[in-house]
C-alpha cells in the first residue's frame, strides 16, 4: 500500500525539510500536497531520502503519473479507470488521458510546445509543425471550435495534440462545429486530461523528445510496442519534410488579409509580381503578400531556378516549412544561389530564413527546446525596437557562420539566437520569425512593406 503524500511529507520532517531534501522549492511540495501525488522527476530524490521503494510513492501505480524508463509496465497492462488514450515518450515515461478527435493508429512524433494563447486551428494547419505532437500549453483549447477561414493549408499539419482540460463545445460566433469533430473528420487524435505544464517542464529541461500519442479504438494499449516505437523515431534531424507539404503544381494566389465586415478581400490591381516557393507556405504569409500589393505565383519546393525565373518575377519569396533545413538544401540552395546571381529581390521566413543562410555559406543547428508561441520578443538591431513575435521553429542560424557581408539584424531575447540577416548592398533578407502573425500580433508587417519598397527601387 503506497504512502499518501502527507505521510512522506512528515516522513522527511515537514514541508519545508521535505523540499529541502528533495532538491525542490516549497511551491512543488505544495503541488504534491494538492495533486496526491509526486511527479516522476522526483522520485529519484525521495526515495534517496526517505529509503522507501517506488511502490511505496503515492502516484507510481496510478494513471497522469509520469514513469520513468526503468519501471516500465508490462505488455497488456490495463489503462487506469477513465483512461482512453497515452502519450508514450521515447524514454518510456507514460501520460494517460482522455482520447478525443479520431481514434486511430499510433501517432508518432517529435513532442513540442507551443505557448500561444489563441489561434490553436492555425497552428494545428500550419505545416511547419509537420512531424511533430503539439502540446498546448494554455488550458482552454477548442473554446472557440473550428471554420473554414482560419485553416493556414488544407490538411492538418500536425500528427497530434496534448491538452490541459476536456474539449468543450464551441462559444463563438464564427464556429462552424466543434474541434473535436473537425479532428475526427481529419483522422487526428488529441489527449486530454494531461498535466501539460509537467510535461513542458519536461521538454524545456531535456529538449524535445520523440513520443507516440495512442487513442486505440479497441481500448487495449500494448505499452512495450508504442515505447519502441518512441524510441525508434529517428527525429527531425537529418528530416526533409518540405517535399511532403509543399504544392505539387503551380498556382496563382490574390486573396488578402482578413478585415472587419468583409472578410477576406482581393488584389486586383498588383502593382508587383512575386513567385513565392512553397515550402509549406501559410496562407496568410500569401495573404500578406497580396494585400501589399503583389500577385503571388506560388511554384513547389523543388522548383529550378529555371521554373522560378521564367515568370519574370520582380521579386522571390522564401516560404515557411518544417524539418531541417539542412536536408531541404540538397536540392533548394542550388536553385536559391541561381536565383541570386540575377540579383532579384529576395525575403524569406523561417524555413525559407534557414535556407537562405545556407545559399548564402551559413550553416544551421537544431535547437534543444525550439520557438513555438505567440509571445516571442525580438529586437531590430537598426532600430533597438523590440517586436512581439509568432515563432514555430527548432532550428535557427549560426551567426557566427554567416560570410562577409551578410549581418544580423533581428535576435531572439529569449536565448540570444539568430532572428534575421540582410546582405550588404543586395536586396536580400530575411526574418526567423512569422510577421503574418497568425496567430499573434501585427508587429512585424512592416517586412511585407520593406520586400516591395526593394521591388519598386529594382524597378
Amino acid at each position: 500500500m503506497p504512502y499518501t503524500v502527507e505521510d512522506l511529507i512528515d516522513r522527511l520532517g515537514g514541508p519545508e525539510a521535505a523540499a529541502r531534501l528533495a532538491g525542490v522549492g516549497p511551491e512543488a511540495v505544495r503541488k504534491w500536497r494538492q495533486a496526491h501525488a509526486i511527479p516522476a522527476r522526483h522520485w529519484a530524490a525521495v526515495l534517496g531520502a526517505t529509503g522507501l521503494s517506488l511502490a511505496d510513492l503515492p502516484g507510481s501505480d496510478r494513471g497522469g503519473a509520469e514513469r520513468p524508463a526503468d519501471a516500465a509496465e508490462p505488455a497488456g497492462t490495463e489503462p487506469p479507470p477513465g483512461a482512453t488514450a497515452a502519450l508514450v515518450l521515447a524514454d518510456g515515461s507514460v501520460f494517460w488521458g482522455r482520447g478525443f478527435g479520431a481514434a486511430a493508429a499510433a501517432a508518432v512524433g517529435e513532442v513540442c510546445f507551443s505557448t500561444g494563447m489563441t489561434g490553436y486551428q492555425e497552428t494545428l494547419t500550419d505545416p511547419s509543425f509537420a512531424g511533430q505532437i503539439i502540446t498546448f500549453t494554455f488550458p482552454h483549447i477548442g473554446n472557440v471550435g473550428a471554420n473554414a477561414e482560419d485553416q493556414e493549408a488544407a490538411t492538418v499539419a500536425a500528427r497530434g495534440l496534448v491538452v490541459k482540460q476536456d474539449v468543450t463545445e464551441p462559444s463563438n460566433w464564427r464556429a462552424a462545429q466543434p474541434l473535436d469533430a473537425w479532428l475526427r473528420a481529419r483522422g487526428i487524435a488529441g489527449i486530454a486530461g494531461v498535466d501539460t505544464r509537467a510535461l513542458t517542464v519536461r521538454i524545456r529541461d531535456g529538449g524535445a523528445p520523440s513520443g507516440v500519442l495512442a487513442y486505440p479504438a479497441n481500448g487495449r494499449f500494448d505499452l512495450p510496442a508504442l515505447r519502441a516505437q518512441a524510441a525508434d523515431w529517428p527525429g527531425l534531424e537529418g528530416m526533409d519534410l518540405a517535399q511532403e507539404v509543399t504544392c505539387r503544381q503551380s498556382y496563382d494566389w490574390d486573396q488578402t488579409r482578413w478585415a472587419w465586415p468583409e472578410g477576406f478581400g482581393r488584389q486586383g490591381q498588383p502593382r508587383f509580381h512575386v513567385v513565392a516557393v512553397d515550402y509549406g507556405a501559410k496562407r496568410n504569409i500569401l495573404r500578406c503578400l497580396a494585400s501589399a500589393g503583389c500577385r503571388v505565383t506560388v511554384v513547389p519546393a523543388t522548383a529550378s531556378a529555371e521554373d522560378i525565373l521564367r515568370h519574370r518575377p520582380d521579386g522571390v519569396f522564401l516560404s515557411n516549412g518544417p524539418g531541417d533545413p539542412a536536408a531541404t538544401a540538397a536540392y533548394a540552395v542550388p536553385t536559391l544561389r541561381a536565383v541570386l546571381e540575377t540579383g532579384v529581390p529576395v525575403f524569406g521566413i523561417c524555413l525559407g530564413h534557414q535556407l537562405l543562410a545556407l545559399a548564402l555559406g551559413a550553416t544551421t543547428f537544431k535547437l534543444a527546446r525550439g520557438h513555438r508561441g505567440a509571445n516571442q520578443p525580438v529586437q531590430d538591431l537598426a532600430t533597438g525596437r523590440v517586436e512581439i513575435t509568432s515563432q514555430n521553429h527548432g532550428f535557427a542560424v549560426d551567426p557566427d557562420s554567416l560570410p562577409a557581408g551578410v549581418r544580423v539584424t533581428h535576435v531572439s531575447l529569449f536565448d540570444g539566437t539568430n532572428e534575421g540577416i540582410a546582405c550588404d548592398g543586395r536586396p536580400v533578407f530575411s526574418v526567423q520569425y512569422h510577421p503574418e502573425a497568425s496567430p499573434g500580433p501585427s508587429d512585424s508587417h512592416y517586412l511585407f512593406e520593406r520586400f516591395t519598397a526593394l521591388m519598386e527601387r529594382r524597378a
